[in-house]
């Protein structure tokens, strides 16, 4: 076993769950046995802004990972990108289904996936920037999977049982992504000189967007720091100096970057065609 094998092995293992991923993490319903009512005292507006918050995240980052299909530079990443998103997929719809009962205005998971206008999605703005090349595609995941790991976390033990059980069954996806996007950070940083040269123009670009990241999930940032730093460390690359008041974004608030209109015209396009459509 390599010295960074240790690395990925280490980052996998933190959680002590074995569930490893070759063709999806597991397909047991997270909700089976669950008590979906809204527990009394929650605040119901709150619990579906979160939710809505959390499932954009999710269906925007899918949507990206969906357009590596063919584009990926070896099939068994294809494989592993596309399940990587169907990951994500999944968590979006259980999301939109809990945001929907929790908003109580009759929205289910098509309407709120298919039927909100860009300005309505509150996903970060680092999820819907488009994919660049592969090294670009590694960092922006290695980010926004030991985000979403360390804030899934923390909702395991929300007061709302369907929110805590959707974060348990992604913790469990969520370490393989995190793992699968730290084993290519190390793979191409410590590559050759043009795979590292790639790695550090992506971590250029995307290393300021962090800032938005802690700011729309206050606590992820020690968690997030000290995984980002092990892995760049083993894969012999420096972290950027910080720039965060030039990239924070305000996806949270509504306020997006050009490409998520563009995106959402792809992703919505047969649902509005056809608004019988189902999942």
């Amino acid at each position: 076993m390599s010295e960074d094998d240790h690395v990925y092995l280490a980052l996998a293992e933190e959680h002590g769950d074995d569930t490893r991923w070759a063709f999806g993490t597991g397909f047991e319903d997270p909700l089976h046995g669950v008590d979906t009512a809204l527990p009394p005292g929650l605040d119901a507006a709150e619990l579906a802004a979160l939710c809505l918050a959390l499932a954009d995240d999710a269906l925007v980052s899918a949507q990206r990972l969906a357009e590596w299909c063919t584009r990926a530079p070896e099939l068994e990443e294809e494989v592993a990108l596309a399940n990587i998103g169907l990951d994500l997929l999944g968590q979006a719809r259980l999301l939109y289904a809990r945001a929907g009962q929790a908003e109580g205005e009759g929205r289910d998971e098509d309407a709120l996936a298919y039927f909100r206008d860009p300005a309505d999605f509150r996903n970060v703005t680092l999820a819907e920037l488009p994919n660049g090349d592969f090294a670009h595609c590694v960092v922006k995941q290695l980010l926004l999977s030991s985000w979403r790991l360390a804030e899934l976390q923390q909702l395991t033990g929300h007061a709302d049982p369907v929110l805590s059980a959707v974060a348990r069954k992604g913790v469990s996806e969520l370490t393989y992504h995190r793992d699968h996007a730290a084993q290519w950070a190390v793979r191409l940083g410590d590559g050759t000189e043009e795979s590292a040269r790639r790695m550090r123009a992506a971590l250029a670009e995307l290393w300021p967007h962090r800032a938005e990241l802690y700011a729309a999930a206050p606590g992820t940032r020690d968690e997030v720091e000290s995984v980002l730093a092990r892995v760049l460390d083993a894969a012999g690359l420096d972290a950027p100096a910080d720039a965060p008041a030039q990239a924070a974004g305000e996806g949270r608030e509504g306020r997006h970057t050009e490409h998520l209109t563009a995106l959402l015209a792809e992703l919505q396009s047969v649902a509005r065609a056809d608004p019988e459509a189902t999942w």
